[in-house]
């Protein structure tokens, strides 16, 4: 769902710098991932969300690739990654807006389905065009191996992911005519220094924020159908409900009695 309420351009984000690598005909994309795991952290916290640690440093490192990689899309593009893995039996789920420059996303650990091999799905909407979707499957545990894997059978070109520094990190993608030879053999060390060793251009900077902007109306534009249907199956004998925003698992309260006014109101 595209947003509608954008964030405080006031707020403080993350800053993702790219660059052209000249003569090596590739691009690198850099951000200190810091400031965004702070938000997402504040963020568990204030929605009393616990996973695992294992689950959290899945969804961190699926994160810093995709923000780095939306960094590298047009700005008039929505995108929502979904990496199921099954083993750990887990789905995370991201998504961002570029032309806000905002990510959100959440992880699923439960009523997973089981499924033959790990999946990667990725779906882009550019302005007001149909949705596109690609899916690639990949083995392992590891949603940066899941994402690389997208990068060379969906884009059909190689992209390199580094920890650089100290939530740092660089992603280094393949352009037209490409020293693929160089980018294979890339190291970390060698990512760390590339503005040292290599000739850069300077693209642009984008900022990006942790937002989602879920809201009560929103939400029960979601339940309306069930609403509209079966109220009783919905809210039972109780007099409110709790639900969890899909994108991002923020809880919300939603009463019988706005429900309905709601489903008279849009009927």
């Amino acid at each position: 769902m595209p947003e509608t309420t954008p964030p405080n351009l006031a707020d403080a984000g993350l800053d993702v710098d790219t660059h052209f690598v000249r003569i090596r005909n590739a691009m690198v994309a850099r951000a200190d991932f810091g400031a965004l795991f702070v938000d997402y952290y504040l963020h568990l916290g204030a929605q009393s969300i616990k996973p695992a640690p294992e689950h959290d440093a899945l969804f961190k490192r699926a994160m810093v690739a995709f923000v780095l990689h939306c960094a590298s899309r047009p700005r008039n593009e929505l995108t929502a990654w979904t990496i199921n893995f099954q083993e750990p039996r887990v789905n995370l789920f991201l998504t961002g807006d570029n032309e806000l420059g905002t990510v959100t996303g959440r992880i699923f650990s439960e009523n997973v389905k089981e499924l033959p091999e790990n999946i990667f799905y990725a779906d882009v909407v550019r302005g007001r065009g149909e949705k596109r979707r690609s899916a690639v499957t990949f083995t392992g545990a590891d949603p940066i191996a899941a994402v690389e894997k997208f990068y060379a059978q969906s884009e059909q070109r190689l992209a390199r992911f580094f920890e650089v520094g100290e939530e740092v990190w660089a992603m280094v993608t393949e352009h037209p005519d490409c020293d693929k030879a160089w980018l294979q053999a890339l190291t970390a060390d060698g990512a760390r220094d590339l503005a040292k060793t290599e000739s850069l251009g300077f693209l642009e900077k984008r900022v990006c924020r942790w937002h989602c902007g879920c809201n009560q109306p929103k939400l029960m534009e979601v339940l309306a159908p069930a609403m509209r249907h079966d109220p009783a199956a919905l809210f039972h004998d109780d007099a409110k409900i709790e639900i969890r925003c899909p994108r991002c698992a923020a809880r919300h309260t939603i009463t019988r009695e706005a429900m309905e006014a709601f489903v008279a109101a849009n009927t």
